[in-house]
């Protein structure tokens, strides 16, 4: 394909992803009398905006969604390194077999496991907690399958160099390993974060209390069973997507940098 027709075909792309988000911010500002309209609005406002952020505990709800994203995120990064570590270095009865069926937890949705997961929850008294919302979301078979590729593509010599300095397993995970596997460790840092970010049905599920509702759940609370708030809903939106934004952009190289040294297709 000639460069150019690359060209073209990338701006063409480009802009069809860019569309909706222009069209988002774009209707956000309009008066709530004109926000179905087709054409650009007669004037620009903030009342949607000012309202959502003054009138609802939408900072509440983003706090409540830092605090869960970022427990799951740093927990999850080092129980799957380790895990990871073990499938990929290690050497015991069994170990293709448990990865595996790690790996094929990857066919099982959240829909199909919510409400084992829901009563095994409330028998635990984690309905109503942050632990309820935090430890159900930390494992996740993709995080382990991604560091495992990405370990196996270490050289073991300097695990050897580290192993004649009298360091086991441990030492070797923790001054090697895991300084070698930055790049792959932002990554998943950012797909945990942004995971969490949005979630909805867990957390939706396992809470009642307004205190502990968490970004879109709080969103969808501005939907009323007859009738919705578009104007501040899509102003909501607007607001709780720029954590995520700013997350992405600074991790977006190193994401890409993990995909093509860990061996993903």
């Amino acid at each position: 394909m000639p460069i150019r027709l690359r060209a073209r075909l990338a701006y063409v792309l480009a802009a069809v992803t860019v569309a909706p988000l222009v069209w988002l911010l774009v209707t956000v500002l309009k008066p709530a009398d004109e926000l179905f309209e087709v054409a650009l609005p007669t004037r620009l406002t903030l009342d949607n905006l000012l309202y959502v952020l003054t009138e609802v505990p939408i900072g509440r709800y983003m706090l409540n969604s830092f605090v869960v994203s970022a427990a799951v995120t740093v927990v999850a990064l080092v129980l799957h390194s380790m895990a990871a570590y073990a499938l990929a270095r290690l050497r015991f009865p069994g170990r293709q077999l448990i990865f595996s069926v790690i790996v094929s937890t990857l066919l099982v949705s959240l829909p199909v496991i919510l409400v084992p997961l829901f009563l095994v929850a409330r028998q635990l008294g984690l309905l109503d907690t942050y632990a309820g919302l935090i430890l159900p979301a930390i494992f996740h078979a993709f995080g382990i399958f991604l560091l495992r590729q990405y370990y196996l593509t270490i050289p073991r010599e300097l695990e050897e160099a580290a192993d004649l300095d009298g360091c086991g397993y441990l030492r070797r995970w923790w001054q090697v390993v895991v300084p070698l596997s930055r790049p792959v460790l932002a990554s998943l840092a950012v797909l945990f974060f942004l995971a969490n970010w949005n979630a909805f049905l867990w957390p939706l599920t396992a809470t009642r209390d307004p205190g502990l509702r968490m970004v879109q759940v709080g969103i969808a609370t501005l939907q009323g069973q007859y009738g919705s708030a578009w104007n501040y809903v899509l102003a909501a939106t607007v607001i709780a997507a720029v954590p995520t934004l700013i997350a992405f952009v600074l991790g977006q190289r190193r994401l890409v940098e993990a995909i093509k040294t860990s061996g993903l297709k």
